[in-house]
């Protein structure tokens, strides 16, 4: 009896130890789910390559051991198109997806994440949102199965108008955002925060245009010189905003634009050697970070010849690996309990997966467009301009608080 007691309690251990180190040398795909052609195509090209990029780095070294492949989906910007692409990743076998750009896309991947996983037990599917910034994802729309890793348009307008309040030469302000949740989102931010902090600003106009559609933005331009408008705050992002600035820039305003994208893909060539000192943007990096990042961009460029401007990407990564570590496998179900309310070392600094619902608490960065220097010498786009740090916010400055009443699988 006593033998056999033994015998089990040494092939229990066995099993456990096994288990442990089940995840070790399993390959995870992410299915990515994005533009690769339209006007936002070459953004989406360029985040494509760095999930790729950062899939080879973190495959080297992670503490789960596992191997990364991303599998890349052309969504054409289209909610509609992203749930047949959802569909076709589930259909081979890819539990992990990953989208950022578009709020819209994002808000129809999530709900269809719901649905699939409430009717699919055992074949849950986990959704890494790396850049769609509606609040409402972490708040009223928040789900279990929804990991965000960018900085929400409130946390981003926070530490903007954090840094406004004290600029006195804000005085008039126009409001140009995209038609869509993000770009409404903006807006109602930018007022209530201002306001709040500012309310001697006035808001002496405000256009929304539709999305990845306008070619031509001098009516829009003419429009805010007509206001008098000092400052322009905007949530566009790529052809959105490297079209604005190059309208702005041919039709001669000076006044300052505070963004939150100026150095994604297209725009830094816009803007070219224009805007010196006028266009800031707020984001959770910055082209001139230590650390890790500079040899990241820097090899990035070599090898494609092209800017590595996403940090939530090896963020999303480095999560997976710790999170697949702590749960000691590649399960969704066992992955997700593991990343909500991880605590670990991002890129930026400590960050921690909000349990409450599942926004990444982060550093923000509020930099200048100005030219490289021996300080700040990286120059995206071959411009000889760069994106310079102005000021750091802590993460508890840009934190906002969330109305989540997460449902959370038993």
């Amino acid at each position: 009896m006593k033998f056999v007691l033994k015998t089990l309690t040494a092939t229990a251990l066995l099993s456990c130890a096994l288990a442990a180190h089940a995840q070790k040398g399993e390959t995870v795909k992410i299915a990515l789910i994005d533009p690769q052609t339209g006007l936002m195509g070459p953004l989406g090209n360029n985040q494509m390559r760095s999930w790729q990029f950062f899939a080879e780095k973190f495959s080297q070294s992670n503490p789960a051991g596992v191997k990364f492949e991303l599998v890349a989906f052309d969504n054409k910007l289209s909610p509609a198109e992203s749930l047949t692409a959802l569909q076709a990743a589930i259909d081979q076998g890819i539990r992990y997806i990953a989208q950022g750009n578009g709020s819209s896309v994002a808000g129809a991947l999530i709900d269809a994440v719901n649905r699939h996983n409430s009717r699919n037990p055992g074949k849950e599917v986990v959704f890494l949102n790396y850049a769609a910034v509606d609040p409402d994802f972490t708040n009223s729309k928040c789900s279990y199965w929804h990991f965000r890793f960018d900085a929400d348009t409130s946390m981003k307008m926070e530490a903007l108008t954090t840094f406004m309040k004290d600029q006195k030469d804000v005085q008039k302000v126009y409001l140009l955002n995209q038609n869509y949740s993000h770009g409404h989102q903006v807006a109602k931010f930018a007022k209530e925060n201002l306001k709040r902090k500012r309310p001697d600003v006035q808001i002496v106009g405000e256009d929304l245009h539709p999305l990845a559609q306008v070619r031509d933005f001098a009516p829009y331009i003419a429009k805010i010189k007509a206001s008098g408008a000092d400052t322009v705050i905007t949530g566009n992002w790529g052809s959105d905003l490297a079209l604005l600035v190059k309208a702005a820039n041919e039709g001669g305003y000076t006044g300052k634009f505070y963004t939150y994208y100026t150095g994604v893909t297209g725009t830094p060539t816009a803007l070219g050697q224009g805007g010196a000192g006028r266009v800031f943007q707020i984001a959770y990096q910055h082209y001139n970070l230590d650390g890790p990042m500079k040899a990241w961009t820097t090899e990035f460029k070599q090898r494609f010849n092209d800017d590595m401007f996403t940090g939530s990407i090896p963020n999303a990564y480095a999560a997976l690996g710790e999170a697949m570590a702590k749960a000691k496998s590649t399960d969704p179900v066992k992955v997700a309990a593991a990343l909500s309310g991880i605590k670990y070392k991002g890129f930026n600094g400590e960050v921690e997966l909000r349990k409450a619902d599942h926004q990444l608490q982060q550093a923000l960065f509020l930099t200048v467009w100005q030219k490289a220097d021996a300080k700040y010498p990286y120059s995206p786009e071959n411009t000889g301009m760069t994106l310079a740090p102005v000021k750091e916010f802590p993460a508890y400055v840009a934190s906002t608080p969330t109305s989540c009443d997460m449902k959370r699988p038993r």
